[in-house]
């Protein structure tokens, strides 16, 4: 027919198995089958479950893959580099934060009723977060070494020249800070909401610990520094 094309189906030329390339590059039959079948369920609500569990595993390992590479960039001098890779991460965190907005469709009954499958599992030993969390550290060091090498104080650098590469990544590196703990902040709540945890502070409840990792910070010493700065600039500004 005249100005209407087909396209043509064609045979896949990557190895491994699936009918397309698109199935064979992304591995959608190993992917597909990571959850448990509808026979294996206790409940139909572990598909939701499992599904915003392991993409924020996934979402967890490009962030630690970007923060560890932003480390490396940082020790090469390349700072600017490192501040694109944090927004990448950071973005990557803001994801997994918004997906808990599906647990807004799970009971704290139905919820209960999935538990005997969760076994004594728990966020705490998800490997996202641990590799997270060793990334952060290192680009910590990295920020560290980067700022004795150039004699800079920390107490003196946020915010001072947004044109100069050394406080942009400063900057970078509080918005991802900052992103990291919004979304414990919103575990916090789901845990509360969903998981139907006594609050923080109450014996025994498992949200005491989530409530204490909300003011983490792996930074303190730049949040530290923009108190101080802003605090100067204030008594500078005052007559």
């Amino acid at each position: 027919m005249k100005g209407y094309s087909v396209k043509r189906e064609q045979s896949p030329v990557l190895p491994g198995s699936g009918a397309t390339d698109y199935a064979r590059y992304m591995r959608t039959e190993a992917l597909l089958d990571l959850q448990r079948s509808p026979a294996e369920m206790i409940h139909r609500d572990e598909l939701l479950f499992q599904v915003v569990h392991q993409s924020t595993e996934l979402w967890l390992k490009l962030a630690a893959a970007e923060v560890t590479e932003a480390s490396a960039r940082v020790g090469a001098d390349r700072l600017a580099e490192a501040e694109a890779l944090l927004a990448r991460a950071t973005l990557a965190v803001r994801l997994v934060t918004d997906q808990l907005e599906m647990f807004r469709h799970l009971s704290p009954v139905d919820f209960q009723a999935m538990q005997p499958a969760l076994g004594n599992g728990s966020g705490a030993e998800s490997p996202g977060w641990r590799h997270t969390q060793a990334a952060s550290r290192q680009l910590g060091r990295a920020f560290t070494a980067c700022l004795v090498e150039r004699a800079i104080p920390v107490e003196r650098l946020c915010p001072a020249d947004p044109a100069d590469p050394v406080h942009r990544l400063a900057e970078a590196m509080v918005d991802w800070d900052e992103q990291v703990s919004l979304w414990r902040a919103r575990h916090y709540q789901v845990a509360l909401r969903v998981g139907g945890h006594a609050p923080a502070g109450t014996p025994g409840s498992a949200a005491t610990m989530l409530a204490k990792l909300v003011g983490h910070r792996f930074f303190p010493d730049l949040w530290q520094a923009r108190r101080h700065r802003a605090a100067d600039d204030f008594g500078a500004a005052r007559p």
